[in-house]
């Protein structure tokens, strides 16, 4: 396969990398004998530097050890987007240990099924889950939880008044400490910040595991290396051409538990010697607001949900907080709708573009240039040492032309080793060095990829396939939307209809005949939404990405209700 791509890579992007076979411990050390005064965390209006971080991440390994953990062992990590969270997640990866990631808005039953599959015998928490861990923890019964505060790493007099903000605000949680459990504080403080002494195989030894596809069917834990995270963490860095290593500061709204947030976030800024500006609740808008204002971010990962909620916000629309610092951002996730990436350009100055991943692949895949030929609506080009091709979908042996539309696979360094305990789910994604993404897309002339889909989301009404995202990209362009979800939904005759579910701006009224209506004309006919639902928001993942799955499904309960009623 001719890798058209490369004809049109950005100046100053190299066609491939040399990837060190180093673990991610060892690019944390790498960076702190680099830079170690320079600032490795922002929360709060506290600084840790890297001189700092690596030797927290040296003492939270060895209070690991200290308790019993080995190489090998997966630890469980249920944090937001605090200091405890980055050193916790280095700590564990310089013992040899696995991190398991944990999302913090998981049910009790969540939390129980991610344990047991993942068999993590420690358990880091902070304060305010404990009652759902408790729940969970009653059935499983976990060796060790390590409990942390907000507080804990917040300078004076913050550490004294965040427990009484949560107190009033009805967030703040008292732990029954018993057998088993500890303070993160107090573990750390007896321990050893030297490194500890680990073999670690960075091609072979796991990292992560991952956890995916939990919205859909059983949730599965992707194998993520040592080297997968380290390739994926250099290909970004190798994207962002302009970025100055040691100066830059990364707004870090996206969650670590996720990969995305993982690797563009966190593991890129470190690889960068950058300033993690961490946000620990990405929905607080004041609270990131301000944090841009004050701290002057220059890179600025993100979903298109929280662009839209920049753009659209009246502090920034009145000029009380500035947002020109931002000069970079990556939109993942989700499609980025033209009209928002057009809008945030205008409005900071900086530029934004689409990339593409998953989980299974570290997770960035491919993504627009930031300088040079890029294309609105295109998930961008392979990044480096990455190959992508669109195969049939019921044949993925068979490799389509430019212009056809199929199934699209990836092959890289980044991509995973497979699935935790699934060998079969492992064997239907993974052929050969191939990965299978279950996205539905095609490549054009210039070697850009375009997704139309996930499979799980086309909808099929009367024979004709419709992508959602074709009929949100113009939905997007009516000046009273704000968001729209486009979903495939029950059709006596038709199988399926195409509802849009639709969030409208602040002081905006609209019918659903005018949202039907302005369609029209911009689409073919089959395409148009039957329906429109107007809703205050849309439900959304803790990273952004609108469940348009729960929609379909809110739609089949209440037809099932009606029906029994009937």
């Amino acid at each position: 396969m001719e890798k058209v791509w490369l004809k049109n890579y950005p100046q100053g992007v190299p066609e491939s990398l040399e990837i060190p076979v180093i673990s991610l411990g060892e690019m944390l050390e790498g960076t702190a004998k680099k830079y170690p005064d320079n600032t490795a965390i922002i929360f709060m209006g506290k600084k840790i530097t890297y001189k700092e971080l690596d030797e927290l991440t040296n003492r939270f390994a060895n209070a690991l050890k200290n308790l019993g953990v080995k190489k090998g062992d997966p630890v469980a990590i249920q944090l937001p987007n605090i200091p405890q969270l980055v050193i916790a997640y280095y700590g564990t990866l310089k013992l040899g240990a696995v991190a398991v990631m944990f999302n913090p808005i998981y049910s009790a039953r969540e939390i129980e099924y991610q344990l047991r599959d993942s068999g993590a015998r420690v358990f880091l928490i902070l304060d305010r889950f404990w009652p759902l861990v408790k729940e969970a923890n009653e059935k499983v019964g976990v060796d060790n939880i390590v409990v942390t505060h907000v507080k804990d790493y917040l300078k004076f007099p913050l550490n004294i008044l965040e427990p009484l903000m949560a107190k009033r605000k009805g967030e703040y949680v008292e732990v029954e400490m018993g057998p088993g459990m500890h303070e993160l504080k107090e573990i750390m403080s007896t321990a050893s910040n030297q490194k500890p002494e680990v073999e670690i195989d960075p091609l072979n030894d796991l990292a992560t595991l991952q956890y995916t596809g939990g919205t859909t069917g059983v949730s599965k834990g992707a194998m993520l290396t040592h080297y997968n995270l380290v390739s994926n963490s250099m290909q970004c860095r190798a994207w962002f051409t302009n970025a100055q290593e040691g100066k830059e500061v990364i707004l870090c709204t996206l969650p670590f538990y996720h990969s995305y947030g993982m690797t563009v976030d966190m593991n890129n800024g470190v690889n960068l010697g950058a300033a993690l500006l961490l946000i620990p609740n990405p929905r607080d808008m004041k609270m990131v607001l301000k944090a841009i204002d004050k701290y002057k971010p220059t890179v600025f990962p993100g979903v298109p949900t929280m662009y839209v909620a920049i753009i659209n916000h009246p502090d920034v629309k009145s000029g009380k907080y500035d947002v020109g610092s931002i000069k970079a951002c990556l939109s993942g996730a989700a499609p980025l709708p033209v009209e928002v990436q057009r809008q945030f350009e205008d409005l900071t100055g900086g530029k934004l573009v689409e990339g593409y991943g998953l989980s299974e692949t570290s997770p960035v895949a491919s993504a627009n240039p930031l300088e040079g030929m890029r294309k609105a609506g295109s998930i961008g080009m392979p990044i480096p040492n990455t190959e992508m091709k669109v195969v049939d979908i019921e044949n993925h042996n068979k490799e389509l032309s430019v212009g056809e539309i199929g199934e699209i696979a990836i092959k890289g360094p980044q991509v995973m080793k497979g699935y935790w305990n699934m060998p079969d789910e492992t064997e239907m994604v993974l052929k050969g060095e191939w990965l299978l993404t279950g996205d539905i897309g095609y490549m054009d002339e210039d070697g850009f990829f375009y997704v139309v889909d996930r499979k799980k989301d086309m909808i099929i009404a009367g024979g004709f396939n419709i992508y959602p995202r074709d009929v949100e990209e113009v939905i997007y362009t009516h000046p009273k939307v704000e968001e729209v979800a486009v979903a495939g939904i029950p059709h006596p005759v038709r199988g399926e209809t195409v509802k849009a579910y639709v969030v409208l701006k602040e002081g905006e009224t609209a019918t659903p005949e005018e949202i039907i209506d302005f369609c029209r004309d911009k689409m073919a006919k089959y395409k148009v939404p039957t329906e429109v639902e107007f809703r205050k928001e849309l439900p959304k993942t803790m990273v952004g990405k609108v469940l348009r799955r729960f929609l379909v499904e809110q739609e089949k309960a209440k037809a099932e209700k009606a029906e029994r009623e009937n």
